[in-house]
């Protein structure tokens, strides 16, 4: 798994790569938790994650927003961050001009700024969106949403309350000529302490599933 650095708006960005076997892998970006509260590329959930999509034969790419680690720059509340990621999705596609598709999963922090992206991006066609907190930032930009994807959460998430997230899921579910899929992990709580498993496994098989259904179309 090879260290890289690139260049982002504000100075140099730290990631972490993999590349696929295949010229035309489909893509995986991974976006960390809020760099306030201690969130990094190598949060466990986000770590989890990039070797689901690798094992799963996609270039993978994550990487720590501006001000973690060796990235350079300032917490920039969410601004500065989407830029980084749309910086982070350049790079690996100038690496990578062959390859067929996006996706993006995003943890929290992560999560919102993923969905921003999304909306910039057409070449994505999905997306996870692990403990999004549409309590405390505006997802009104999802006007439509276009593309499909995964909202988990877990039942005890006091950060992002269920009745918070199941606004947003009733609101994204509304809109045609997309499918969202809403998981919530029985007794976890916004970090899924001790509840990791069954998040990854959740999210592997929404892939799984997802994988199945675009081969079977080839």
């Amino acid at each position: 798994m090879p260290e890289v650095i690139f260049a982002g708006p504000d100075g140099r960005l730290e990631g972490r790569y993999q590349p696929a076997k295949t010229k035309t892998a489909p893509i995986a970006l991974v976006l960390h938790p809020h760099p306030r509260f201690g969130g990094t590329m190598n949060n466990q959930i986000v770590y989890r994650l990039f070797y689901m999509f690798q094992e799963r034969g996609f270039t993978t790419l994550r990487f720590n927003f501006r001000g973690v680690g060796r990235s350079q720059g300032y917490f920039d509340h969410g601004l500065g961050e989407l830029s980084d990621a749309a910086a982070a999705l350049d790079w690996i596609q100038t690496l990578h001009p062959d390859s067929r598709g996006v996706w993006i999963a995003g943890f929290s922090f992560g999560a919102w700024i993923g969905m921003q992206l999304l909306m910039r991006r057409p070449e994505v066609e999905g997306f996870m969106s692990i403990a999004p907190q549409p309590n405390l930032y505006d997802f009104s930009f999802l006007a439509p949403c276009p593309s499909s994807g995964l909202i988990i959460a877990g039942d005890q998430d006091k950060v992002a309350p269920q009745d918070a997230v199941q606004g947003l899921v009733d609101k994204l579910k509304a809109q045609k000529g997309i499918v969202i899929d809403h998981a919530v992990v029985p007794g976890a709580n916004h970090f899924f302490e001790s509840k990791t498993d069954e998040l990854i496994e959740t999210c592997s098989n929404y892939l799984d599933m997802r994988l199945a259904k675009i081969a079977a179309t080839v």
